[in-house]
């Protein structure tokens, strides 16, 4: 009878790297901590306008990846009706999406794996021919570049800043979808303060014009997030909240005067919160990640000019996540990393110890094995971009990358 047999490795084994060590982030005790990345794939199914629910396809996706005592963060959910209405979207406000998404943590827990649910509202980087007409919201009247994802003009129809009333509102509905995300199994949730959507309004000095309690200081700006990661903490708890931050980023128009000054000051904040109201962990992304400029471009960009002792002025790079995770560590509040790692370099980062775990994405959509893959040395699957957000058939780069198929001898 034929044998499965070991091929050699194509690249070093990192079974014995700290990538697999066990790590605990809030009430979960992670195998290993390679996580998976929260992607929008754009799979769900449209029940009517802005309401997509996760299909089998979705179950069968998150099952395939899930393993033994690692943590998956889900596809940015939308906590209301309005929230984004992007296309394929899924939600965490009616009935039919609390099951659908049920099936799925029911699928990742049979495999002994964690999964928590990101939460979001997109602000101003929905038009409204997404929304039923409705203006977008954000935190100032600015508008994006360009055009939103149905082809009008950001220009022709800007956001109108929010009032309190209804910053308090979205802050209760962040509380809200969260308490649905539990009932619905998961294990946590994930508060998207990043990538420039509506909580990253209101953090980049570039976009938030404010004059109220919501805008101008760093004070100011950084309200909202806070007052969202409490009102979570206080709705699940403190050990099933975590939050991503992008103080680098320039997706969607974001480009902050001091990003290293200002996230130093709202990571002060969160650790300084009582501890029943501090997540059990800050999900960053590495400033060389961006979403349209190489990581070479986006360096560079990020770096200042200072003057060699020739006289010449040169680029330094002055931009680092180190300094926000020492700030954190000291409250107990873990550390993850994202933004382009890879085989090559995640063990290092953790080696380091410059982070308690790296999250990952590009790899993971196309290796629904990865974990075990990076475990045993064994090669990748090459991901292909034009099936990143949406595919037809929707299961065309979504559910049918293979596993590893180990060699066979008599």
């Amino acid at each position: 009878m034929p044998a499965a047999t070991t091929p050699p490795p194509a690249f070093a084994p990192l079974k014995a790297t700290k990538l697999f060590t066990p790590l605990r982030l809030g009430s979960c005790t992670l195998a290993h901590r390679i996580i998976q990345a929260p992607l929008t794939r754009m799979r769900a199914e449209k029940e009517s306008r802005g309401v997509h629910v996760p299909a089998d396809r979705a179950v069968e996706y998150y099952s395939q990846r899930a393993t033994q005592g690692g943590l998956q963060l889900t596809e940015a959910t939308d906590i209301c009706l309005n929230a984004s209405a992007y296309p394929g979207v899924p939600g965490i406000f009616t009935a039919s999406q609390i099951s659908g998404w049920r099936k799925v943590t029911d699928a990742v827990h049979a495999k002994g794996g964690y999964i928590f649910c990101q939460i979001w509202h997109t602000g101003r980087a929905s038009g409204p021919g997404l929304l039923g007409g409705q203006t977008p919201l954000s935190s100032s009247s600015i508008p994006m570049s360009g055009t939103y994802l149905d082809g009008m003009d950001c220009a022709a129809n800007p956001p109108r800043p929010m009032t309190v009333d209804e910053i308090a509102q979205t802050t209760a509905e962040f509380a809200a979808a969260a308490k649905r995300a539990v009932e619905a199994g998961f294990d946590g949730v994930e508060i998207h303060s990043a990538n420039g959507y509506l909580l990253e309004q209101f953090l980049h000095d570039n976009i938030n014009t404010r004059t109220d309690q919501y805008g101008g200081s760093v004070e100011n700006r950084c309200r909202f997030t806070l007052e969202v990661i409490r009102a979570v903490c206080d709705a699940v708890g403190s050990s099933r909240t975590g939050i991503r931050l992008s103080p680098f980023n320039y997706f969607q128009d974001t480009k902050d005067s001091d990003p290293n000054a200002h996230w130093s000051y709202l990571c002060g904040q969160i650790a300084g919160l009582p501890e029943s109201q501090r997540p059990c962990y800050v999900h960053m992304v590495e400033p060389r990640f961006d979403e349209n400029l190489s990581e070479e471009e986006k360096l560079s960009a990020l770096s200042e000019y200072t003057t060699s002792e020739e006289g010449k002025a040169k680029k330094i790079p002055m931009n680092s996540l180190t300094p926000f995770r020492k700030i954190l560590e000291p409250a107990g509040i873990k550390f993850l990393a994202a933004g382009n790692f890879n085989r090559d370099n995640s063990a290092a980062k953790l080696e380091a110890d410059l982070a308690d775990g790296v999250v990952m994405g590009r790899w993971f959509i196309s290796n629904p094995d990865l974990v075990e893959r990076l475990r045993n040395g064994w090669d990748l699957n090459k991901y292909d971009r034009t099936t990143f957000y949406g595919a037809s058939p929707p299961e065309k780069g979504y559910i049918d990358y293979p596993v590893f198929e180990q060699e066979v001898s008599a």
